[in-house]
């Protein structure tokens, strides 16, 4: 028996897939698509992204060929100047197109031992008290203690479960692709920066050293969102947008999305979960669709690779949902916010004007990037220290940075008394003692996804919180 099955080799399934694999979970990916996708749908990474690939010791393959940004923008486009005194040690944007983010990331899941499977695409799936039977397209099964869905916005499996999928139908559609031009680069800058003044769901780039990504407001919303705009139907809205089609050809791709704003009602039954796109929805202002996946996943591995291995405490697994719905339903007021404030009606204009002058305050600019790039994120682990529930930065240590010690998904206690113990726990929990300038507390204990749930320097009271998230003492026993 399989121990996790996943469907969809995107970013939230492949990462899904290595966080399970550092547990030594038996994985297999299903895709149904034959080959990788060349559709370049998301541009980068946000701060809690990258913290989360320097967490797992990927940062350097992903900063080897993206490139490094402190700018703002990325709220509603309103232009703010990139924040001073990020809580991060990784305060910039990474742009790096999201077919190279699905390939670092299959390396990195396939490198692990992860099973990848291309041209399996699901059919139907049953579940009982053991495990998941999934049926495939072609007639063949499979079984598994779990399965999750990362299947997309248009998820088999949450329409399989039957989970509701409340939210607001598209109201406006944009076209998107990647093709050629017809007039000098200086000609498309001038362009678009004066068309932009007005239209910010309007813009032609290069990507890289590639083709220009085109996007362009449609004139209506499509029926069948899933059929591809034509040429000359970008060409039209070119004209009809900027006055004129900059003699695009030679497309690579065409496609269109909503502005669709959608949530599952749950994200677990029973043995079967759903994370990313299949979980929520939403416009792609602030860039925040591939990121909320990402971190989706890096919640959820741990955990279900806790339940697999027999070691989860009672409840853990269903923090997955109590944690990160919150956190996706605030993502979906954020884009609704900044739907609304990209708009060119006069009211929204008044409103983006009151904004872009509140966000000349320092406060108000950091307070709404910790929004876009989920440095803002809190779980709730119980009452006590303000920094419970907050991830932490990557601190300078003594002998090293933090970061660099969590690269084995592991719990970590960072002791700086030196007089704490996890015996009991030490094959799930790593004891590192070291200090650090930045870090004001004697110690803290992490979760894998590098969450803070204790604060102190009492042995007594870090053994009542141990086993609320790493299970009793003693060696883990897998099931099976």
């Amino acid at each position: 028996m399989i121990d996790v099955i996943i469907t969809g080799a995107g970013p939230t399934g492949l990462m899904l897939a290595a966080e399970l694999r550092l547990h030594g979970v038996h994985v297999v990916v299903l895709e149904k698509a034959p080959q990788p996708t060349p559709v370049v749908r998301a541009l980068g990474l946000h701060v809690r992204s990258i913290e989360i690939m320097a967490q797992r010791g990927l940062l350097e393959r992903f900063l080897a060929h993206g490139k490094q940004y402190r700018v703002g923008g990325f709220f509603a486009g309103i232009e703010a100047p990139w924040p001073d005194r990020l809580d991060t040690a990784h305060g910039y944007v990474l742009g790096i197109p999201q077919t190279l983010t699905d390939r670092l990331l299959e390396e990195h899941a396939t490198e692990l031992g992860a099973e990848i499977r291309r041209g399996c695409a699901l059919a139907s799936l049953a579940q009982d008290a053991d495990g998941v039977t999934a049926e495939l397209s072609d007639g063949s099964r499979l079984r598994a203690r779990y399965l999750v869905g990362c299947d997309g916005g248009r998820s088999t499996v949450r329409k399989l479960l039957g989970v509701g999928f409340p939210g607001e139908p598209s109201r406006n559609d944009t076209l998107i692709g990647e093709m050629e031009v017809g007039v000098p680069p200086e000609t498309v800058a001038a362009v678009v920066a004066e068309v932009r003044t007005t239209q910010k769901r309007f813009g032609v780039g290069r990507v890289g050293d590639g083709p220009y990504r085109v996007v362009v407001p449609a004139a209506e919303v499509a029926e069948d969102r899933s059929e591809p705009p034509t040429l000359e139907e970008i060409k039209q809205q070119l004209r009809a947008t900027a006055g004129t089609d900059f003699g695009v050809h030679s497309p690579r791709w065409l496609s269109r999305f909503g502005d669709a704003t959608r949530q599952a009602e749950r994200y677990r039954v029973g043995r079967v979960l759903l994370a990313g796109d299949a979980a929520h929805i939403h416009p792609p202002l602030g860039g925040q669709g591939l990121n909320l996946g990402v971190q989706d996943a890096f919640n959820l591995g741990w955990k279900l690779a806790a339940e697999v291995r027999g070691w989860a405490p009672p409840g853990l697994l269903d923090t997955y949902e109590s944690e990160r719905h919150p956190v996706a339903a605030a993502v979906l007021d954020t884009v609704r916010a900044m739907t609304l404030l990209v708009s060119t009606e006069p009211g929204p204009q008044a409103v983006r004007r009151l904004l872009t002058e509140l966000m000349t305050f320092e406060e108000v600019n950091r307070h709404l990037v910790g929004k876009i790039t989920a440095l803002d994120v809190r779980y709730d682990v119980g009452e006590g220290h303000a920094l419970l529930g907050r991830r932490l930065r990557d601190l300078q240590l003594k002998r090293g940075r933090l970061y660099d010690l969590t690269r084995t998904g592991r719990g970590l206690l960072l002791d700086q008394t030196g007089r704490l113990s996890v015996e009991g726990w030490a094959d799930r929990v790593d004891h590192v003692v070291d200090v650090s300038e930045e870090l004001d507390v004697p110690a803290v204990l992490l979760r894998p996804d590098g969450h803070i749930v204790w604060v102190g320097d009492d042995q007594a009271d870090l053994l009542d919180r141990l086993p609320r998230w790493f299970g009793p003492a003693g060696p883990a026993q897998a099931q099976g």
